[in-house]
């Protein structure tokens, strides 16, 4: 495997930095609860090229690969089947594999924990000024073949995808909507349920499209939906991932929810932040312990 380098040398606040000045400013700004798009300096790196990332794939465990057919609808009724392929093969081949395919948690290898933490570190200061420590910091890398769909979905993070090679349109919807992702389909997603979502054109006009190229990123809210169409080449992009304690709370909080509406109860959804949900969340703390409550 392919060992880390350092991606650049000198003062973070410099323009020697991934995110130059004005994009830390940006996210500053609009963080938590605005996407928007960066730029990065993130270029070429061999942990990052199509066979460092086959390998990463195949030494990967099961659980951190999935891979799968790219040319699915936006909208899709619970996990896709697989394309058929091994993933070493999805990957090096992707430019005619017609798949989409992510490797999960990269930090399990201590090459991609460092590259993590690096970039995570240059924006450590403007997280914590408003949530809190960064917490559970995750990678994810996503390899597609032209044309392909990532369907619509939401995800419990704080996510920067960075875009490093080809192009795609990232279509996001407002986070905390119940016309984009009812409570009750949050609710069931924080007590193990699924992360995909049910599309109807109806929404369309509730999202925002984000046109990515190389050297372009996105931060995306938590839970905020979305579906990623990929362009006409090859696209690799890396997704930095962080939860706060805010995060938490308010999984917590929806995971409360979901047990009293099981009661009979329509209970108010928990608050976007910065509200804290301080109470729901300890009420599931203290009542997951218990048996039978799940």
């Amino acid at each position: 495997m392919t060992e880390y380098r350092p991606l650049h040398r000198g003062d973070l606040a410099g323009e020697s930095a991934v995110f130059p000045p004005l994009s830390r400013a940006n996210f500053d700004s609009s963080y938590p609860e605005g996407p928007h798009k960066l730029r990065h300096n993130l270029s070429a790196h061999p942990l990052l090229d199509l066979d460092a990332l086959a390998e990463l794939g195949e030494v990967l465990p099961a659980r951190s690969v999935e891979y799968n057919r790219g040319d699915l609808p936006i909208g899709v009724d619970g996990k896709p089947e697989g394309n058929g392929l091994t993933i070493g093969a999805t990957i090096r081949g992707i430019e005619s594999t017609n798949s989409w395919a992510v490797l999960k948690n990269i930090e399990q290898h201590p090459a991609y924990a460092a590259l993590l933490a690096e970039l995570l570190g240059e924006l450590e200061e403007q997280i914590v000024r408003k949530t809190g420590r960064m917490m559970k910091t995750q990678g994810f890398i996503f390899v597609s073949s032209p044309g392909a769909v990532t369907p619509y979905h939401f995800d419990p993070e704080h996510n920067i995808l960075l875009q490093l090679t080809g192009q795609k349109a990232m279509t996001v919807f407002p986070a905390g909507n119940p016309r984009c992702a009812p409570d009750h389909v949050h609710e069931a997603y924080h007590t193990g349920g699924a992360r995909e979502l049910i599309w109807n054109d109806s929404l369309a006009c509730d999202g925002q499209t984000f046109r990515l190229g190389e050297g372009e990123a996105i931060y995306v809210p938590v839970m905020a939906p979305h579906y990623v169409k990929n362009g006409p080449v090859p696209s690799i992009s890396l997704s930095i991932t962080w939860r706060s304690e805010w995060s938490f709370a308010e999984a917590d909080a929806r995971a409360f929810n979901g047990l009293l509406r099981g009661w009979g109860f329509d209970p108010r959804p928990p608050g976007r932040w910065p509200a804290r949900n301080r109470a729901k969340a300890i009420a599931w703390r203290v009542l997951r312990r218990m048996p039978g409550i799940r």
